[in-house]
Formats: structure tokens, sequence, C-alpha cells
């Protein structure tokens, strides 16, 4: 004979609280003290540079999404997985920036509407465009977050954070350096066979 369950009491239950009063422990844009031997000027300062930076990258992992989805034409296949492999490096470098700056005391931004507010990248529009609208949208993103990347690393390495400046160098120009190479050469007007008559 099955053994009848017999519900208990609430109170006998670890029940989940899930009914709670929202507090944020942290303002956006304080810094919480850390001991890792930075001065709060130079730790405000990487974190401001960072979470442009930041959103920036978002915005250009989110572009490659996009266009990974939406390419066309003779050379989709090799677009297509070169896209998402960006994607997957870029998605890779939001996480290290965003650790990064809570590592120094910061708050990282994180939802869409933040994200749209702050980026200085184009918005491109919601339909399809031609690859080389895609590319060369790939490239400009690129080239902002660049720029940003070595005057952030300038600024890091003369206020002695050298963390941020390794990440700077090391990681997010390390990666698009290469990703604006492989896409700028999409744009070559090479003939893909000659004749020689």
């Amino acid at each position: 004979m099955a053994k009848k369950l017999v519900p208990t009491p609430a109170t006998d239950v670890a029940q989940p609280q899930y009914k709670v009063d929202y507090r944020e422990i942290q303002p956006y844009g304080t810094l919480r003290k850390l001991p890792i031997a930075l001065e709060d000027n130079a730790r405000s300062q990487s974190v401001a540079v960072l979470n442009q930076i930041l959103a920036d990258t978002m915005t250009l992992r989110d572009m490659y999404k996009k266009h990974h989805w939406q390419m066309s034409g003779a050379t989709f296949y090799q677009l297509h997985l070169l896209l998402d492999k960006h994607y997957e490096e870029q998605a890779e470098l939001v996480d290290m920036i965003a650790e990064r700056i809570m590592a120094l005391g910061g708050i990282s931004i994180a939802m869409a509407p933040d994200v749209a507010e702050t980026t200085k990248i184009p918005r491109p529009p919601k339909g399809r465009e031609d690859v080389p609208t895609q590319l060369s949208r790939l490239l400009e993103a690129h080239e902002i977050i660049l720029r940003q990347a070595h005057e952030g690393a300038d600024d890091a390495d003369e206020a002695g954070d050298d963390g941020t400046n390794d990440l700077l160098v090391s990681n997010i120009i390390r990666t698009n350096e290469p990703q604006v190479w492989f896409i700028a050469e999409h744009l070559a007007e090479t003939a893909l066979v000659r004749n020689d008559s």
C-alpha cells in the first residue's frame, strides 16, 4: 500500500522567499574600496574607459551575430562561419572586460538599454544589408574600439594600472586587430579566376 503524502505546514518546509524588497547594494558610477594597490582616481579612470569599451564590444558582438544570421551571397558559408567565430571571441572579451571593471571596484554595465544608450557604434537597421555594407559596419566598429583601447592603454600605463593596460593590449587589441584583417580581406577586389589570353 502506497504511503499517503500529507502536506506539512509552511513553517516546517524550507520554502523559497521569492517575494523580497529589491535593493541596490552599489550604485552605478561608484567604487568599492579594494586593497589592490591602485589609487581611486586610477581605478575610476579605468572603470570609465572599460565601461565604454564594454558597451562597444557588446554592440560589436551582437552585430557579428546579426550579420552571421543575415549573411548572403557567394561567400555565404565562409563568412557565416567566420562571423560566428568572431562573435564567440568578442563574447569572451565582454566577460573579461566586465570582470576587470568589477575587480577594480566598479560596476559594469550589463543590460541592453544601458548598452544602447552608451555605445559609440552606429546602430545598423533591423533589416538585412548587402555583404559589403555588413563588413564595412564591422570594420567601423572595430576601429572605434581599437582607438579607445590604444588611448585607454596609454592612460592606464600612466596611472600605473598594469592590469587594465594588459587587458587592453593583450586581449582587446590583439583580438580586434586580426579580426579586422580577416574581415577587410573579404572586401579586396580580386578576381576569383584570371583570364590570360
